[in-house]
């Protein structure tokens, strides 16, 4: 089974960091679309409010979802849970618990009550897709024993421990057991790297403006299609 490349369209990013950081539902579509033309084979985002901020209440989350999936019918769509977007724990539960879509979620285990998180989300029928920044996160992870989508080995400089990305991504694999599929990805420096690295491992990988705002080389982008396009090859 070939692995899966995921297009991670704007994580925390604002059009400050770049112009093509897509936010209104119909940029997130027209992004989605864009990635999947390039041969990604599901999205993340994080859905914004009126103000252009990170949402987690279901009616900004909402017409995101819907235009992404009225624009690319059938493709897998995931969102971010992460603590940042709202840090209180029970205003972040009662906002999830709104939730009636969409196909996954992701959820940070080095995150206070991830696991609370992540029994909301298997409790309204929501994929989880487990972020696991460090080793000890990986540890946290594998003894709450629920169900996952996925994996992330999330290499991030200053939170990931290691002198590398790869490093960092050797560090957290090395602690998982065999039989989850698995997506690797650096951010920022460490990107490309550890994308070529997890490449070579035969593991998932994904790209977009939440990881990386350049190519490879550090050639300039507008889109997150062309992100992907540098990562299938093409």
């Amino acid at each position: 089974m070939e692995s899966i490349v995921k297009a991670c369209l704007n994580g925390d990013r604002s059009r400050a960091d770049h112009p093509g950081v897509p936010v209104t539902p119909a940029e997130l579509a027209q992004a989605a679309s864009d990635a999947v033309l390039a041969g990604a084979d599901a999205v993340h985002f994080h859905p914004r409010g009126a103000d252009e901020r990170e949402s987690l209440q279901w009616s900004d989350v909402e017409p995101a979802v819907a235009a992404v999936r009225e624009r690319c019918p059938g493709l897998a769509v995931g969102v971010s849970t992460r603590q940042e977007i709202e840090p209180d724990m029970d205003k972040r539960l009662a906002l999830i618990g709104e939730w009636t879509g969409p196909d996954f979620a992701s959820v940070n285990w080095h995150e206070e009550g991830a696991e609370r998180v992540a029994d909301l989300l298997v409790e309204r029928g929501i994929g989880i897709e487990a972020g696991l920044f460090t080793p000890s996160a990986a540890q946290q992870f594998l003894a709450w024993q629920g169900p996952v989508v996925r994996v992330l080995v999330e290499a991030l400089p200053g939170i990931s421990p290691g002198a590398d990305g790869v490093a960092a991504a050797r560090a957290i694999l090395a602690v998982l057991p065999a039989g989850y599929e698995v997506v690797v990805h650096g951010e920022n420096d460490w990107a490309w790297p550890v994308l070529e690295w997890a490449r070579a491992q035969g593991y998932g990988l994904r790209a977009g403006f939440e990881d990386m705002l350049t190519g490879p080389r550090g050639e300039s982008v507008t889109d997150n299609g062309q992100l992907v396009a540098y990562l299938r090859g093409k």
